[in-house]
C-alpha cells in the first residue's frame, strides 16, 4: 500500500502544501507574506480534493519544524497539529534548511548545498548538506544561528562544488565570494512543501515520527524567541 503524507509550511514568506502518495506528489506554493492564516487551509482542502482522500487516510502528516519566522513557525505548527489531533495522525517535523536543499537537487541536480536564511539582526540560520545515495540528505555538522564573520571564521575549506539556497545569499551577498571552496548562486530561495515530503518520506520510514502533542518547532535562537513569549523578560 502507498504512504500517503500531507506537509505543511509556512515557515517563511512562501506558504506551501503537499501531499504524496507513493512517488505522486500534489502541491500548491505561493509566496504569500503575511497571509499564512488565510491560504493554508484553502491549499490543503484543494490537495486532498484533487487526490479524492480525506484527511483521515493519510499515514502522517509532517510541517516545516523551522528554522524561519517565529510567527511562521508557529502559525504552520498549530495548524498541523489541530489537523493531526482531529484526524488522530502521527507527525513529521522537517528542517525548512534541509528542504531548500532537496529543492536544489529537484531543481538544479545540486548533491552539495549551501542552506542560508536571512534571521535578522546580523545573523543567519545556516546548514551544509551532502545529498546521500539513497536520495536523503546528510548534515555536515549542526543547524546554526550564526553572524556572516563568525561563519567565515569557522567554515571548513574542501574541494566540492556548493550550491546555495535560501535568502541569505542576498542579504549577504559577499559571502559567496569569500567562502574557502568554490560556491555557485542557486536559486531556491525559500523552502517549498513538495521538497519536504520527500524528505517526511525518509523520516517516517525510519520511524521518526511523535504524536501531536509531542509536536515542537526549532527555533534556533532560542533565548530570542523565548522573551517574545507573553509575560517573558
Amino acid at each position: 500500500m502507498s504512504t500517503k503524507i500531507l506537509a505543511v509550511d509556512t515557515a517563511t514568506e512562501n506558504c506551501s502544501v503537499a501531499l504524496m502518495i507513493g512517488d505522486d506528489v500534489i502541491s500548491r506554493c505561493e509566496y504569500a507574506p503575511r497571509e499564512h492564516t488565510t491560504k493554508i487551509l484553502p491549499m490543503i482542502d484543494a490537495v486532498l480534493a484533487d487526490a479524492g482522500i480525506k484527511l483521515k487516510q493519510l499515514d502522517a502528516l509532517a510541517y516545516g519544524r523551522g528554522p524561519g519566522s517565529f510567527t511562521g513557525v508557529r502559525i504552520g505548527i498549530g495548524i498541523a497539529q489541530g489537523l493531526a489531533f482531529g484526524a488522530n495522525l502521527p507527525m513529521i517535523g522537517v528542517s525548512t534548511l534541509a528542504a531548500m536543499a532537496q529543492g536544489s537537487f529537484r531543481l538544479h541536480q545540486a548533491d552539495h548545498v549551501l542552506t542560508a536564511i536571512d534571521a535578522r539582526m546580523g545573523e543567519l540560520y545556516w546548514a551544509q548538506y551532502q545529498r546521500k545515495t539513497d536520495g536523503d540528505w546528510l548534515l555536515l555538522g549542526n543547524e546554526q544561528v550564526i553572524a556572516p564573520d563568525v561563519l567565515l571564521a569557522n567554515v571548513q575549506a574542501d574541494t566540492n562544488t556548493w550550491l546555495t539556497a535560501g535568502t541569505g545569499w542576498e542579504a549577504y551577498p559577499e559571502l559567496l565570494t569569500q567562502l574557502p571552496f568554490n560556491a555557485q548562486l542557486g536559486s531556491v530561495l525559500y523552502p517549498d512543501s513538495q521538497d519536504m515530503v520527500y524528505l517526511a518520506k525518509y523520516a517516517f520510514a525510519r520511524g521518526e515520527i511523535v504524536t501531536a502533542e509531542a509536536a515542537s518547532p526549532i527555533y534556533l535562537r532560542d533565548t530570542v524567541t523565548w522573551k517574545k513569549l507573553p509575560g517573558r523578560e
